[in-house]
């Protein structure tokens, strides 16, 4: 079951291009991590995903519609986080759940929707103006969650909110996707994501240069792990050269450290050493999917070469406006 589907979708901007020949799935029940730099292309996508923005070329299937001609359709069962979002001020936090359940024709309890996000009653009955910027991100995520939407896109879901807010969001996530629901997952957080994602796919420069599972873009990076193993005593042979995957083997006092290529050679590295050694303690510290992006787009999350030319370009600026 396919939730988000896109064939070869582009948007140009005059003679920028925003999307380049953009071809990716999204299945149901996933939870899809979408990354890029500033300036990749990834708001721009969503709002084609949207039906806000129409593509120049290709074609872009939502929940089985077509996103250029059913657009309002789309819309109705989506759940939508968008980076920045302006809540309505005068509202208290219970009226502001209260109408996107009226707006979504469901039957949703609003208490129960504000108590999921972390708002206590006392946060209900207070303006949404008044709010803090971690509460406010809380109240907007409650609007996103009414009516038990088929379809979650949260750009930047994290922002603002504590460390306690961002376990909870992690765990309103996954329960999302226990559910039945898909979770479109852009974010600059890639710890969040790498915690949260199954899958993810990397923007850069408008296209997909790379999609999979983190562990997976790790083999294909051979960007594994480090394992720091301490045992009782090193012996002559460590046994390490018909270990598939092991990059290398050092040793420091009783300490042996295995760089492995890829994930899946940390076991049996592992048992090597146990059945030539006690092992003591371990540990692993695998390849960040920081490491990985940096890899596949050469340059950190906020590549300031995509962020500069999206703020100087005049001529794509006043596109967006449109």
């Amino acid at each position: 079951m396919t939730t988000i589907s896109t064939d070869g979708l582009t948007r140009r901007f005059g003679d920028v291009v925003a999307v380049d020949g953009l071809t990716m799935t999204v299945e149901r029940e996933e939870v899809y991590g979408f990354l890029g730099p500033n300036g990749a292309g990834k708001s721009t996508t969503i709002d084609m995903l949207l039906g806000f923005k129409k593509p120049s070329a290709g074609s872009a299937t939502v929940l089985g519609e077509d996103v250029t001609k059913r657009s309002r359709a789309v819309r109705s069962r989506i759940g939508l986080l968008p980076e920045g979002y302006e809540l309505y001020r005068n509202l208290t936090g219970r009226e502001l759940i209260a109408s996107a359940i009226e707006t979504k024709g469901a039957h949703d309890d609003p208490d129960e929707i504000l108590d999921r996000v972390g708002l206590d009653p006392d946060d209900a009955r207070r303006a949404v103006g008044d709010y803090s910027t971690g509460m406010t991100q809380r109240a907007a995520l409650g609007v996103a969650l009414a009516g038990e939407p088929d379809l979650l896109i949260l750009d930047e879901p994290s922002s603002g909110l504590d460390p306690k807010g961002i376990k909870l969001l992690r765990r309103i996530v996954r329960q999302e996707a226990e559910r039945g629901a898909t979770v479109f997952f852009s974010s600059h957080h890639l710890d969040q994501v790498e915690r949260v994602c199954d899958r993810v796919g990397i923007l850069h420069d408008g296209r997909l240069v790379a999609e999979n599972a983190v562990d997976d873009l790790r083999e294909e990076l051979d960007a594994g792990a480090t394992m720091e193993v301490d045992v009782d005593a090193v012996p002559d042979d460590l046994g390490m050269d018909d270990v598939e995957g092991v990059g290398g083997v050092t040793v420091d006092g009783t300490t042996v450290q295995v760089t492995c290529r890829r994930p899946g050679a940390k076991m049996p590295a592992l048992r090597r050493i146990d059945d030539r050694a006690t092992v003591e303690d371990v540990v692993i510290e695998d390849a960040s999917l920081e490491s990985v992006f940096e890899e596949y787009t050469a340059e950190g999350i906020d590549g300031s070469a995509e962020g500069s030319a999206d703020a100087t370009d005049p001529q794509r600026q006043a596109a967006e406006g449109d």
